[in-house]
C-alpha cells in the first residue's frame, strides 16, 4: 500500500464543454512539496479545485488518507483535513485579520487556538495587525494571512494556487522560506505559472528535496 497522503488517478476534468484535465496523474508524500508547473491555461488551478471538490472528475479517482474523496462536497473535503488558498486569495478586505482568522475555524477551540500560535510563530506580521483591516495589508502579507487561514484548522494537505503571483521577488524569498516551514506540518501542493524563471524552479527544487 503507498503511503502518499494524497494519490490522483488518471482524473479526467471538463469545464463546460473543455476538457481540461485528461488523465492527470501523481502523488503528494508525507514530508514533501508537491509543485505543479505549467502556463496559463494548462489546468493547474482545475488540478488544486477538482482535489478540494468544486469540481467533479468525470473519470479516475483522488485518494486522501487511503479514502477516495473525489465524489464528496468540498466541506466534507475540507474537514477531512485539505485545506484551499485560492488564486485570488478568498480573504475578507473589510474584516480584520483576527476576524480573517476566527471566520475560517471550523470550531473555536483549544486546539485551534495552540494552531494560531504556530501560525504566529510562522507569520509574525499577523500577529502585528491583529485587530487591523485584512483590505490594509500589503500583498505579501495578504499572501501570508490567506494561506494562515487555511493552516488554521486540522490541515494535513495544503493546495496553494499561484503563491508567487504578483509578488516582488524580495517577498518571493520570504515565501519560500515561509512555505519551507510549513512543510513541517502540513504535505504541500502548489502550482506556479511562472515557468520561465529559472532561479524560482531552483528553489522550489530545494524545498521539494530537503
Amino acid at each position: 500500500m503507498s503511503d502518499a497522503v494524497l494519490s490522483v488517478e488518471g482524473i479526467h476534468t471538463f469545464i463546460g464543454r473543455h476538457h481540461v484535465l485528461q488523465g492527470l496523474s501523481f502523488k503528494a508524500e508525507p514530508d514533501a512539496v508537491t509543485v505543479l508547473i505549467g502556463r496559463n491555461g494548462a489546468g493547474k488551478s482545475t488540478a488544486l479545485k477538482t482535489i478540494i471538490g468544486l469540481h467533479s472528475p468525470s473519470e479516475g479517482k483522488i485518494i486522501f488518507k487511503g479514502q477516495e474523496t473525489h465524489r464528496m462536497k468540498p466541506y466534507r473535503v475540507a474537514r477531512m483535513g485539505i485545506g484551499f488558498v485560492p488564486e485570488d486569495l478568498g480573504i475578507f478586505s473589510e474584516l480584520t485579520v483576527e476576524e480573517n482568522m476566527r471566520v475560517a475555524m471550523f470550531r473555536e477551540d483549544e486546539a485551534a487556538e495552540n494552531r494560531l500560535e504556530v501560525i504566529f510563530d510562522i507569520f509574525a506580521d499577523l500577529k502585528k495587525f491583529w485587530k487591523g483591516k485584512a483590505g490594509n495589508l500589503s500583498g505579501g502579507q495578504k499572501q501570508m494571512l490567506a494561506i494562515a487561514r487555511a493552516m488554521v484548522n486540522d490541515t494535513t494537505l495544503l493546495l496553494i494556487d499561484e503563491p508567487t503571483k504578483g509578488l516582488a521577488p524580495i517577498l518571493v524569498e520570504s515565501l519560500i522560506e515561509v512555505i519551507t516551514e510549513i512543510k513541517k506540518h502540513s504535505v504541500i501542493i502548489l502550482v506556479e505559472q511562472n515557468v520561465e524563471d529559472e532561479d524560482l524552479k531552483s528553489k522550489y527544487l530545494g524545498i521539494s528535496n530537503s
